[in-house]
């Protein structure tokens, strides 16, 4: 991974203006007066029709008046290259709305845009524009470049090879508010530099706070690092990951973070973790059968378990979260309804009664149990590695150590620690607060 300051980095001003000479090559650059409202903060022009109450839509500011001569870039000469490449799927833009969108904003007629600022109005900031010093570069070509200047773009080499060029996976992550520059902008740029394009653009929405924009004016902002020592880490990026829808913005509040902690993790997967371990140590000393019998019941759990992989699989290919983690409650519910549908204690009960059968049965099913948490263990790794973990250790292995996505018998004959607290319930943030 880089961290990379357009700012500092030294790589970066050569490799934006090798960007802006490759353009100029193509004949895609030219000079004219502009004339447009500019939004300041962010860094873009808005024609009249997209401002609301003519004031700038996502920060509600009345733009700037620029009246100046810059450099343009020649969009207009690939609006039929971009459409067909969104239309393709060469470009994927994700979610489908999205990419609708985008086409929609093409098919509206893609004009040339100003790609230079005049110096003074850069105020000492920027990247000159080569050849002239009265001009800097739009910063958001500047900083479009940083994905290719951060890997060596100037000179070349193995890091640009790697990760760019010979990449069959060039994926960007952007939001909504930023998706015109990701699949319009950026890759007409380097259509007319050669380069190759990114293949996805994936888009999310906003964190809403109480319904509202979060916004420093208003006082609504939230800490990650705050809420992670208040609630932590486990309950943070679960809340986002099952929360944020993939279509329309996600609305943050410290009460749906604690009920959904509570509900989810501490009652209906921790609960399950608890009982099944519990139950193992009550009826076999914490020993997990190795023979047992199965009816229609293990069958179907197990066909449950055996279609987590591929959901998943498929709901982080579209960089749907949301789906991913309902796919692996989907084995979670499965698991919670195994427990009441089988009763295991009264398996028990009969069994001391010198019903053997019932004996057996309980064997199958305190098995089936402790399997389903291993695979929920591994499924959940990379959502809350840390209560992942935790999964795996009261299942009696070291995290990683059984990474098998499918069933297995690979905890049979082990004893496992007794049962403790996975997810202990969150009463209130104060609560929350003290405990962490």
């Amino acid at each position: 991974d880089i961290f990379f300051r357009t700012s500092t980095d030294p790589l970066h001003v050569p490799g934006a203006q090798k960007l802006w000479n490759a353009c100029a090559e193509a004949d895609d650059i030219y000079e004219r007066h502009y004339k447009g409202q500019y939004c300041i903060r962010c860094e873009r022009f808005y024609r009249p029709d997209e401002l609301v109450n003519d004031r700038c839509p996502i920060h509600e500011t009345i733009p700037e008046q620029v009246d100046e001569e810059n450099y343009f870039f020649r969009l207009s000469k690939y609006q039929d290259t971009l459409r067909e490449l969104i239309v393709s799927n060469t470009l994927l833009v994700q979610p489908e709305h999205r990419r609708e969108e985008m086409l929609a904003f093409i098919d509206r007629g893609l004009e040339d845009f100003s790609i230079s600022r005049q110096s003074e109005r850069g105020r000492g900031w920027g990247v000159p524009v080569p050849g002239d010093p009265t001009q800097v570069m739009y910063v958001w070509v500047d900083a479009l470049s940083n994905y290719i200047t951060a890997l060596g773009y100037e000179t070349g080499g193995d890091l640009l090879d790697r990760y760019w060029t010979d990449n069959p996976h060039r994926v960007h992550v952007v939001g909504k508010d930023i998706i015109r520059f990701h699949v319009i902008y950026w890759p007409a740029l380097l259509l007319s530099a050669g380069l190759p394009l990114p293949t996805t653009v994936n888009v999310h929405e906003f964190l809403m706070v109480d319904g509202e924009r979060i916004s420093k004016s208003r006082g609504n902002t939230v800490d990650p690092i705050e809420l992670v020592a208040l609630y932590g880490n486990d309950a943070l990026r679960y809340w986002l990951l099952r929360e944020m829808p993939r279509t329309g913005d996600g609305n943050f509040s410290h009460d749906r973070l604690i009920s959904r902690f509570n509900e989810d993790l501490g009652n209906d997967l921790g609960n399950l973790v608890n009982r099944a371990v519990s139950m193992l140590h009550r009826y076999r000393g914490g020993i997990v059968p190795t023979i047992g019998t199965d009816d229609a019941r293990d069958a179907t759990l197990r066909e449950i378990a055996d279609g987590i992989p591929a959901a998943i699989d498929a709901a982080l290919a579209a960089f749907d979260f949301r789906r991913a983690i309902a796919a692996v409650w989907e084995l979670v519910t499965a698991a919670n309804r195994y427990v009441d549908d089988t009763k295991p204690w009264a398996l028990a009960k009969a069994a001391r009664t010198g019903d053997d059968d019932a004996g057996r049965r309980l064997d199958g099913v305190l098995a089936d149990l402790i399997e389903t948490i291993r695979l929920l263990s591994v499924h959940l790794t990379p959502f809350i590695p840390l209560g992942a973990a935790r999964i795996a250790s009261q299942a009696g292995y070291e995290p990683g150590a059984v990474p098998d996505r499918t069933w297995t018998d690979a905890l049979a004959g082990r004893t496992l620690p007794k049962a403790t607290p996975i997810f202990p319930r969150i009463e209130s943030p104060e609560i929350a607060l003290v405990e962490a």
